[in-house]
């Protein structure tokens, strides 16, 4: 009998470690409950979007204050197309700007807001006209190697300013 209960509390146990790790996952996916408000939408078009995927946050000084909802490739701009989900909460300035920036050094891309000064308030449909592109990691090593390759070479015995 008691081999019994304490194989009970061990499948217990075990349940409530795989519910855990699968609420992680939805958290860490962005695919847990969306938020029960309504929202607008604000489209932005970016030259590079780098690993920036539909439901990545939108945020304004730290705080999320939408999602990516769909990102598609313009044919006529040759650009990506970035359609935003904002909480209808939050409005922001026509002279806001968004940039793509990463959580920390290898985390997820997101779409940063920095709000203007404009006294006239984006509207479902606008577009945020300035945009700034995703820093990708390999261009920028890419640009540092072709900068030290066309440098010219010191000779011998003389140091390297």
């Amino acid at each position: 009998m008691q081999a019994r209960n304490l194989n009970l509390a061990v499948g217990a146990f075990v349940l409530l470690g795989l519910l855990a790790l699968l609420f992680m996952a939805l958290q860490v996916s962005n695919l847990g409950a969306r938020g029960a408000g309504s929202t607008y939408e604000l489209k932005a078009y970016f030259d590079n979007i780098g690993g920036l995927k539909p439901r990545a946050a939108v945020r304004s000084a730290g705080v999320v204050v939408g999602r990516v909802r769909q990102i598609q490739f313009d044919d006529q701009q040759y650009q990506a197309l970035v359609l935003l989900d904002m909480d209808a909460r939050y409005q922001f300035p026509k002279d806001t700007s968004a940039k793509i920036l990463t959580s920390g050094l290898l985390g997820d891309n997101y779409v940063g807001l920095e709000p203007g000064g404009d006294t006239e308030m984006l509207k479902a449909a606008d577009r945020i006209r300035m945009t700034q592109s995703a820093v990708v990691l390999e261009n920028l090593i890419s640009q540092f190697l072709y900068n030290k390759a066309t440098e010219p070479a010191a000779a011998p015995g003389t140091a390297r300013k």
